[in-house]
């Protein structure tokens, strides 16, 4: 199973995380945990995640940048399911080994995650705490899947992002 952790507070607002879900939604095995709307009211149920997640063979963190991190609502996630003992911790194998692709969005576009642009910091500069986070679990962190500018992006683009966004987790599941 390929488990996806959506975490996006406005769902139908997002074009581009709209099309990057429509576009894996079928992909054999798939199963999308769209955290907002299951947990309306932030009640995450941390054994339900947990079975989740230990059913997985591969987990997609997808959501947008916001302020440079998670969505407030994958950071309460990361602190009610991935506990000491159970995702890390002395004898936590629960995600050891279970490789982990980081799926996100960004209203900036490549000039704005520079040291000239908007951000004033390369994109890079973003990722290493959630970077973090999945290692200190064990698991394995693939490469990001990064689209920059998603408003932006031409209806052709978007769908190419997103067939490229399926690809990598078609290869990760073969």
């Amino acid at each position: 199973m390929i488990l996806v952790i959506h975490a996006h507070p406005y769902p139908a607002r997002s074009r581009t995380g709209g099309a990057l879900l429509a576009a894996i939604g079928d992909v054999p095995g798939v199963q999308v945990r769209s955290l907002y709307q299951m947990y309306p009211d932030f009640d995450i149920d941390p054994r339900a995640e947990r079975a989740a997640l230990e059913a997985a063979r591969l987990v997609v963190l997808l959501h947008p940048i916001f302020w440079y991190t998670t969505p407030a609502m994958l950071k309460h996630w990361f602190d009610v399911v991935l506990v000491k003992g159970w995702a890390y911790g002395e004898g936590a194998t629960a995600l050891k080994d279970k490789p982990c692709l980081w799926a996100v969005t960004t209203g900036g576009d490549d000039h704005d995650y520079t040291p000239a642009g908007h951000h004033a910091h390369p994109f890079e500069a973003f990722a290493p705490v959630v970077e973090q986070t999945v290692r200190f679990c064990g698991m394995r962190w693939l490469a990001p899947f990064v689209v920059h500018a998603g408003r932006q992006l031409t209806d052709d683009n978007l769908r190419e992002r997103a067939a490229e966004l399926r690809r990598r987790i078609e290869e990760q599941a073969a």
